[in-house]
């Protein structure tokens, strides 16, 4: 109760409150009028918002819609004296309405999880010292001052200083990048060592962090809404069934007289023609299906989602949290003339006072104690490794330009990843290779889609090329895409847009956020995600397991296939019970009885959505 919006509370105070009227209604042994007005009362409480829309819309010119179907049926029930059918109709009415509401009314705060990326100030130098100004505030060509732990707050190139930076907020990225003196950094990825001062670029208005939370907003006003099918199915069905009321009404009492009877007949026909089965069991096959799927950690936030993912031809994924775990280990430990053992515990002493990431897979991997007595001293070398004293014995250990400056003969590795190199003085010892490791059920979910159907999968990733292709291969994705910015994976996903089919994108990071709110259906990773991409998104994996996105995609199109039966079954019976009536051989009390059946049974079948994922 406490997770419903005001204006469902509201609706549903006044179901609960017509349902009793209606029942005390039909309790009271009332003649003629006040029969009429005690109907009246319960039916006006449920729908007088349904009248009052219906009326509005008349005026705005659109007539054949819903409101108007219900409306007219149910002042028609009125105007021959069905009124328990007519209070009835509407009640059902809003049940399916408040149904479709909470399964689609959920909140969206993807704007404001995003304002965490926003940087609160900027360090700029002026007039020979320091002072803090809002990051709208500094002016193209500045210098600001960055320091290890604060986020970059405009876009620039460093003058002075070097250190790594985490842009995986922003890139996907999952290592850090090492950045020097002429390098570019981007407003909103983090400062992880040293001090910096770099020359801004631009604006804060035209900067990358800028323009994420741009593009979120206008990906979502770009994202057409998918139409109800009620609103679809009324275009047609009621100016259908309006016109054949009228002729009925009309054109037989020309050749037969009984005006009366006619008239009457075809109030029938428009109480009979009102599609209550549809209007609940629709909804309620939708909310059957959202639940089900909730109960397999598959949160799908509303009907139009799990429509549009039972749709999907192009699959769409990031990479870094999403097909991998996000989490750096030690992939392969290649020795020269020592023991793999020996060659992970010397770097691992080397790597003991780092925080950096790959220093801590390294010190996961070796997994012993390390006795920091035996380490004299470390010394970084920015952009390259580390030199560090242990037992008394020099060791370096870094990447191969350190390897090239020292002298060590060393080779390079086979395998894709980071490779760190680990020598003595300038006698090399080996290296080591880490890597974010795959999902264990990554390439299960690539089969998986491909024995759906799906017909194509592609990779986004801000990794570069070489990592983003291996992943890749090995998991079997038709396309990988490396190397895009935010704003570049928008630009890919419309263009596969362009190609036609409905087309999901999977992801984890704020830097997914834009691309979430822009494909048809956006899928966040929910246990490990950001709030923004969790918030931007139409359906969360609740555990990141990539396996139960095939899983969705099958509770989305066993639910859809439950809704067509719903449909032909109702608009089936519904079809004869006209017939019949327009015949004069179905009385009302046949049509509702034909009615309220259609209903049970629709919403009979309409729970099997529950159970869809089995």
């Amino acid at each position: 109760m406490s997770d419903l919006t005001r204006r469902q509370k509201k609706t549903l105070f006044r179901i609960l409150a017509a349902a009793v009227l209606l029942g005390a209604a039909a309790l009271l042994p009332l003649p003629g009028v006040w029969k009429a007005l005690a109907y009246a009362v319960p039916y006006l409480v449920i729908g007088y918002d349904v009248l009052g829309s219906a009326a509005r819309n008349i005026g705005r010119g659109q007539v054949f819609d819903e409101k108007f179907l219900m409306a007219l049926a149910t002042l028609g029930a009125f105007a021959i004296g069905e009124y328990p059918e007519a209070a009835a109709v509407m009640l059902f009415y809003q049940i399916g309405e408040l149904f479709e509401s909470i399964a689609v009314g959920r909140s969206r705060k993807s704007i404001a999880a995003l304002m965490d990326i926003r940087p609160d100030s900027a360090t700029v130098l002026r007039e020979g010292g320091e002072c803090s100004v809002e990051p709208e505030e500094v002016a193209p060509g500045e210098t600001i001052v960055i320091r290890p732990g604060e986020r970059i707050p405009l876009d620039g190139i460093v003058l002075e200083g070097a250190g790594s930076v985490d842009t995986a907020a922003l890139t996907g990225e999952s290592m850090p990048v090492d950045v020097f003196e002429g390098d570019r950094v981007i407003s909103g990825s983090i400062n992880l060592t040293g001090l910096l001062k770099v020359r801004t670029e631009s604006a804060y208005a035209e900067s990358t962090v800028a323009r994420i939370l741009e593009l979120v907003e206008n990906s979502a006003e770009k994202k057409a809404k998918v139409e109800s099918f009620i609103t679809r199915f009324a275009r047609w069905y009621t100016p259908v069934v309006v016109t054949g009321a009228l002729l009925l009404a009309l054109v037989p009492p020309l050749f037969v007289g009984s005006w009366g009877d006619w008239i009457e007949r075809a109030l029938i026909f428009l109480v009979v023609s009102c599609p209550c089965a549809l209007v609940v069991s629709v909804p309620l096959s939708f909310f059957g299906g959202i639940g089900g799927a909730s109960r397999q950690g598959i949160l799908i936030k509303g009907a139009n989602d799990l429509e549009t993912l039972s749709k999907v031809e192009t699959v769409c994924f990031d990479k870094t949290g999403t097909l991998t775990e996000g989490r750096f280990a030690v992939e392969a430990v290649h020795p020269r003339e020592i023991s793999p053992e020996e060659l992970l515990e010397i770097a691992a002493a080397a790597e003991s006072y780092s925080s950096h990431p790959v220093a801590q897979s390294i010190l996961q991997a070796f997994e012993g104690e390390i006795d920091k007595s035996r380490i004299a001293g470390v010394e970084e070398l920015a952009g390259r490794g580390l030199r560090a004293e242990v037992d008394g014995e020099t060791y370096y250990v870094g990447n191969a330009g350190l390897m090239a400056q020292i002298g060590a003969e060393f080779h390079d590795c086979h395998l894709l990843g980071t490779i760190i190199h680990v020598a003595h003085g300038s006698e090399y010892l080996g290296h080591i290779v880490i890597n974010d490791r795959l999902k264990e059920d990554a390439a299960d979910a690539i089969r998986a889609l491909k024995a759906l159907g799906v017909a194509r999968t592609v990779m986004l990733s801000g990794d570069k090329a070489a990592v983003a292709e291996n992943v890749a291969s090995r998991l079997g994705i038709d396309r990988c895409l490396p190397e895009l910015l935010p704003a570049q994976k928008v630009e890919q996903v419309e263009a596969l847009l362009a190609e036609g089919g409905k087309l999901a994108y999977v992801g984890d990071g704020i830097n997914d956020a834009p691309v979430l709110t822009r494909a048809d259906v956006g899928i966040a990773m929910g246990a490990l995600g950001s709030d923004a991409a969790i918030e931007s998104a139409d359906v969360v994996l609740m555990d990141d397991r990539p396996s139960r996105l095939p899983l969705a995609v099958k509770i989305a199109r066993k639910t859809m296939r439950i809704v067509r039966e719903n449909i032909a079954f109702a608009l089936g019976v519904k079809l004869i019970i006209l017939l019949l009536g327009a015949l004069g051989i179905a009385n009302m009390w046949f049509a509702v009885f034909g009615d309220v059946g259609v209903l049970v049974l629709a919403i009979l079948n309409a729970m099997r959505a529950m159970r869809a994922a089995e």
